[in-house]
């Protein structure tokens, strides 16, 4: 942090020019902008925490009081914004403007609760054709809530990670089967008969029309990210397909039995992981990483009800800044929806706590805080959840391990899934003419050995693919810096699969403390000693092959 106040260079500067009493002047009215900037940052999280529920009050404060103080936080701010371009700056202080003034036009926003009593009708807006991006969006995101949420299968309803979680465990594929048909409404709300006027195919097409102007889709966003362009980061996703392919040969499977097929760990293992002891695994392995969560203060909303957002997520409830002298640090949450247990849902709590560890680890200016590039914050989470399927973690925290062969098997069945869907996303957006089912076809038949449905829009079980179009690459592609990290991080301080108390301060150190001070392909760069390469993936892969022989 000393580093963003250091202004010797631009003091003597202005010391040359016999200025030196306009800019300090201006650098005090930087600095009362931005404790305005940090009121109003506090009160978008504050909001956004209430509106997901359960919560009524954040630090005594309702929706009305947060409004209020937004309100009065926005005001002060655009009036000093609005002071500082006329003033002098340096370089330093520009970039800290600049931060607050993208910051400003861009609030932060967490995946949206919804109102029950709307969302079928807003479902089924969606075959609208005269619906915007952001509303066609917003129509489709609902879908996941009425449908995704609400499926039917046998005497019960299910939301959609806990189907995705039966179609590992059921020992029926009749039954899987019948589970896979139940999510059938989903995708027909989000893909219709997959012509060309369906809900996605629109919406795909209003995308790619808007990237132009919004400086690309998230796929050229993590293309910069790791320093490679939208041709290569595509060879890698096809290189970690093919090598997956290779370790995997063998009969093809139905797409019902995809997950069963490769998940003989997690059904071993599953009985060991009631819902009820979900977070008490999370928390004592962040705990044995030095990352205690109830003393960083994360909280955790897992209830399943109507209205909540389709998804799990992480998001932060304030910013960490200085207050009355002192550094008050940053809390956050966890926004998931589990009624079941077992390794997947485990993997997916520890996935959302590794961003709330990051989001509780950023020490910077309220200018900087913020997460980063959304490959690198989704890359960073991994490295710890992908820790859950190895027989060390296993171990220690269930007393039982699976062969090595099984527990690779289950873990990169999963990443191989968001390889398949960032390919899928690349292609259409580079084409919003293809047809999806086809693309998904191709690319599941080819490199993940499911027998082809082309009549079937079974891609249709991530939210982000219409919430966010192209995020899905920050997954796929993500796995590729995951690898890197947890090789980078292992090099450095020893396996920490099983606990390593020197993870965490280590981690703040070198990557998590920054925020948006140091751009993230510059603090990859530095942080990993080389450009990102596919090749730690590679060999993880290259390990499932011998493995499994």
């Amino acid at each position: 942090m000393p580093s963003l106040f250091l202004r010797l260079a631009g003091a003597l500067c202005a010391l040359a020019l016999g200025a030196v009493a306009l800019p300090a002047a201006a650098r005090d009215a930087l600095g009362v902008a931005e404790q305005s900037y940090a009121d109003w940052l506090d009160a978008n999280y504050a909001l956004s925490t209430l509106a997901a529920g359960p919560a009524t009050v954040v630090a005594g404060l309702d929706r009305a009081g947060w409004e209020q103080r937004r309100a009065a936080a926005a005001a002060a701010l655009e009036r000093r914004l609005a002071a500082l371009r006329k003033g002098r700056l340096d370089a330093a202080d520009r970039k800290v403007l600049a931060a607050m003034q993208a910051g400003y036009a861009n609030p932060p926003s967490a995946p949206a609760a919804s109102n029950p009593d709307q969302t079928a009708a807003r479902c089924g807006s969606a075959q609208d054709p005269t619906l915007t991006r952001a509303a066609l969006s917003a129509a489709l995101y609902a879908c996941f809530e009425h449908h995704g949420n609400h499926i039917r299968f046998e005497d019960r309803t299910l939301v959609r990670t806990t189907a995705l979680e039966l179609l590992q465990e059921l020992d029926s594929g009749e039954r899987r089967r019948a589970l896979f048909t139940a999510l059938g409404p989903l995708w027909s709300a989000i893909n219709a008969d997959d012509a060309p006027a369906s809900p996605y195919r629109r919406l795909l097409r209003l995308v790619t029309a808007d990237a132009a102007a919004q400086h690309g889709t998230p796929i050229d966003e993590a293309a910069r990210t790791v320093g490679a362009s939208r041709d290569e980061i595509e060879r890698w996703l096809v290189a970690i397909l093919s090598a997956w392919a290779q370790a995997t040969e063998g009969s093809s499977v139905e797409p019902w039995n995809y997950w069963h097929a490769h998940t003989a760990a997690s059904r071993s293992l599953d009985a060991l992981i009631p819902p009820e002891r979900i977070l008490e695994l999370d928390r004592a392995y962040y705990r044995d990483l030095g990352a205690d969560l109830d003393l960083l203060g994360v909280t955790h909303d897992f209830a399943v009800r109507d209205g909540k957002a389709p998804l799990a997520y992480s998001d932060l409830v304030r910013i960490g800044r200085i207050v009355d002298g002192r550094w008050r640090p940053p809390l956050a949450r966890v926004s998931a929806n589990v009624e079941h247990g077992g390794l997947y849902v485990l993997n997916e709590i520890v996935h959302e706590d590794g961003h709330s560890v990051q989001a509780s680890s950023i020490h910077t200016r309220p200018a900087f805080f913020g997460w980063g590039d959304d490959l690198y914050v989704e890359a960073f989470a991994d490295s710890t959840s992908w820790s859950v399927a190895e027989p060390a973690w296993q171990q220690r925290y269930l007393g039982r391990s699976t062969p090595v062969a099984d527990s690779l098997r289950a873990l990169y069945a999963s990443v191989m899934l968001d390889a398949a869907w960032g390919l899928f996303e690349l292609r259409l957006l580079r084409d919003p003419q293809l047809d999806p089912n086809a693309v998904w076809t191709d690319i599941t038949s080819r490199y993940l050995h499911v027998i082809p449905h082309p009549d079937l829009s079974w891609w249709a079980l991530r939210v982000q693919l219409v919430d966010l179009p192209g995020y899905m690459i920050n997954y796929g592609l993500g796995a590729v810096l995951t690898a890197e990290i947890r090789s980078r991080t292992r090099a450095a301080i020893g396996d920490y699969d099983a606990g390593n108390p020197r993870w965490h301060a280590w981690t703040s150190r070198h990557l998590l403390r920054f925020g948006t001070s140091v751009p993230t392909p510059v603090l990859l760069r530095r942080f990993l000693g080389h450009p990102v390469s596919p090749q730690p993936l590679l060999l993880q892969l290259a390990r499932l092959d011998r493995a499994r022989s």
